[in-house]
């Protein structure tokens, strides 16, 4: 499977593990709640650690084990939810973090220029077909009149 990271189409080197799927090695990302139930066995595995953020789920969760994370996957159930583009700026400006923070889920093509300016990197869309569409939205200005992240 590929993605789109920074502005290059890539192959995906993480598997997303669901629920109580049994764990395996490699870069993985889990749910929040995963992450709070099985950190100190998830620190131990010797792979790239990432979690997978809800606009449910709250990032203060994670801003002190930021550390510890390479990945932070925004999960969008639909595109009509903003809550995501704030938890990115948040990542970004106040926590610092400086890994990976990728959109996968229900967004838009068009979207992916403003998740890019308040501080994703990567996008995971729905479709692979839509891999193109979006990476050609990530040059849709040249010119930016608000600050950003980048």
């Amino acid at each position: 499977m590929q993605i789109i990271k920074d502005k290059k189409i890539i192959d995906d080197t993480w598997s997303y593990i669901a629920g109580n799927d049994e764990l395996k090695g490699g870069d993985i990302c889990v749910s929040l709640a995963r992450w709070k139930k099985d950190k100190q066995q998830l620190l131990k595995s010797g792979g790239k650690l990432g979690v997978r953020i809800r606009p449910a789920d709250s990032v203060e969760e994670i801003a002190a084990e930021l550390e510890h994370l390479q990945l932070v996957e925004l999960d969008f159930p639909g595109f009509t939810d903003g809550r995501l583009f704030s938890y990115a700026w948040l990542l970004r400006s106040r926590y610092n973090f400086q890994g990976e923070i990728r959109a996968t889920g229900h967004y838009m093509p068009d979207q992916a220029y403003y998740l890019s300016r308040v501080g994703v990197n990567a996008f995971n869309p729905e479709k692979a077909e839509q891999l193109p569409l979006v990476l050609s939205h990530l040059n849709d200005f040249s010119v930016n009149y608000q600050s950003s992240i980048n």
